[in-house]
């Protein structure tokens, strides 16, 4: 099964993606991050993971 995340882009759009790319990160990186193509706007934005409440 493939797990989704949902992130929010620079521009406040929300939506979920297969898998947030956090496996390539070293101890080096600075913040949870990255760039994806926003499917909202269609240009590669600045995304972190949403913090969803628990129901």
């Amino acid at each position: 099964m493939i797990e989704r995340t949902v992130v929010r882009c620079a521009e406040g759009h929300m939506f979920s993606i297969a898998s947030f790319p956090m496996q390539q990160l070293g101890p080096d990186r600075i913040g949870p991050g990255r760039l994806i193509r926003c499917p909202r706007c269609a240009r590669l934005r600045h995304a972190v993971p949403v913090a969803l409440a628990k129901r």
